[in-house]
């Protein structure tokens, strides 16, 4: 079976850079970044007073409980994506995954004395599917890597002396 591989390219008159003035476009991009970095750093602070905020409950409780513990992980795992993303400037879609894991684990542990079967079955039901996701998206990074991240690995694999005794 012969493989059809499709294309398409924009006529010069589409293409993406032709669109805007340079500076119209260095201005917007500018702009741009200016509104991620500080909806990152507002995201960032609330998830921080956030912590405080349980930390000083669970302080005045005198109290630990797994839900707190879970909660906290939580913020942790937002921090670190925030982190993620300013360090890289991408954002794995498997982290969002992994803290609706531990959201709906944590939903589980608060509320299962009023959960009936069917919304308890549901809840891990949907845990169970969000790791599949996570293994899917896995698989498919590593079979099918992006071109930057093989040229990654091309830039830290050692290199071969050339030498020959």
């Amino acid at each position: 079976m012969e493989k059809v591989v499709l294309s398409f390219s924009y006529p010069d008159s589409l293409r993406q850079e032709n669109m805007l003035h340079p500076r119209t476009a260095t201005y917007s991009r500018r702009t741009l970044y200016f509104f991620e970095g500080a909806g990152l750093v507002v995201i960032a602070l609330a998830t921080i007073y956030a912590g405080y905020q349980e930390t000083m409950l669970m302080i005045n409780n005198a109290r630990v409980s797994l839900a707190d513990l879970l909660l906290m992980f939580l913020y942790l795992e937002i921090l670190t994506m925030v982190g993620l993303y300013f360090e890289s400037g991408k954002l794995p879609v498997r982290f969002p995954l992994y803290i609706a894991m531990v959201a709906m684990a944590r939903y589980v542990i608060v509320d299962i004395k009023e959960m009936d079967n069917i919304r308890l079955l549901g809840v891990s039901g949907s845990i169970v599917l969000v790791a599949v996701a996570v293994l899917v998206i896995r698989y498919g990074h590593v079979r099918y890597p992006y071109l930057e991240d093989l040229e990654d690995l091309a830039d830290a694999a050692p290199k071969k002396n050339n030498l020959r005794d």
